[in-house]
């Protein structure tokens, strides 16, 4: 701290006023912040795994069976691709969020399902909570493999 000590009317004991500021609890403030949003922000990230496509498609087989898809309308309603030929599929309606396990496995026909990967498509307009519950109850359910199905909305 810096003290006056000449000048004015004042009694020879009289310091006066400082007006300079004093930064040093400032600094110490920032560092300590600075090294808490350090530690804390690596932590804060939520990571999502995702499985990229290779580079160069492997070619189509004749005997591949069509992907199955998981559709969301504007109302919430959730939808299951279920291949009919192999070139035709229909969609069929899912009565409620926990039957959809049943319908994938119905709709995969394998001996393990969750193995198998689950693409997921919906309406511009869907709520992020539906489709969130739709994620969630997948992950719950054990299946791990889910695309998702992003198309350009022609205007």
């Amino acid at each position: 701290m810096a003290a006056k000590l000449a000048g004015g009317k004042r009694s020879k004991f009289d310091l006066g006023q400082n007006s300079d500021i004093n930064v040093t609890p400032f600094v110490d403030v920032m560092l300590v912040l600075l090294i808490i949003f350090m530690v804390t922000a690596p932590l804060a990230t939520v990571s999502i795994k995702l499985d990229l496509p290779p580079a160069k498609a492997p070619p189509p087989s004749q005997k591949e069976k069509p992907p199955t898809y998981i559709s969301i309308d504007n109302d919430g309603n959730l939808f299951v691709s279920f291949s009919t030929s192999p070139t035709q599929t229909e969609m069929r309606r899912v009565p409620s969020i926990q039957n959809l396990s049943q319908f994938l496995a119905a709709s995969l026909a394998v001996p393990n399902p969750t193995s198998q990967r689950v693409f997921i498509r919906a309406d511009q307009h869907v709520k992020y909570r539906k489709f969130m519950d739709v994620l969630n109850q997948l992950e719950t359910d054990g299946y791990f493999k889910i695309g998702l199905i992003s198309e350009e909305v022609q205007s």
